[in-house]
């Protein structure tokens, strides 16, 4: 019998894919995992910030913004990093595993939190946060095609 092995990038993408589920918009369920050595250190996803309506409670919608998002809501790279922050975990040389790429203000974050590399599984509708990410020296990585099924 032979055993598939999942790589460490597809253990972490598939954690991201989990904490995205925690999202609290509908509009886009981002889950983000930011690891060192392969190590989980901090996690985030899309909602509200604490102790503010979520898009999804009762008489709440998305606010959506010029751009189109919704902006009662904080991204998923941005709750991951303020979350590291918050706890005195430094993210400097980390690796950060996102189901969305980044938007330009999340690879602005992403850069000075000192994070090293991105890998993302979807692509956002706008493509200048990858580029910022790639001028700034931060490797970027997309997750090529599909999870594999996992068997016990």
């Amino acid at each position: 019998m032979v055993h598939h092995r999942i790589s460490r990038d597809e253990m972490l993408m598939r954690t991201a894919y989990v904490i995205s589920a925690r999202g609290t918009c509908p509009r886009g369920k981002v889950g983000v995992v930011i690891a060192r050595e392969s190590r989980i250190i901090a996690t985030g996803y899309v909602g509200s910030p604490t102790g503010q309506a979520h898009c999804t409670d009762p008489n709440t919608d998305c606010e959506i913004g010029v751009h189109g998002g919704c902006i009662r809501t904080v991204h998923g790279e941005a709750n991951a990093i303020a979350f590291a922050a918050r706890e005195g975990v430094g993210t400097g040389g980390c690796d950060l595993y996102t189901t969305l790429a980044p938007c330009t203000e999340c690879a602005k974050l992403i850069i000075n939190a000192g994070i090293r590399r991105v890998v993302y599984h979807n692509q956002y509708r706008d493509s200048a946060g990858i580029k910022l990410l790639l001028n700034s020296n931060v490797a970027v990585d997309e997750f090529p095609g599909e999870l594999t099924k996992i068997t016990a």
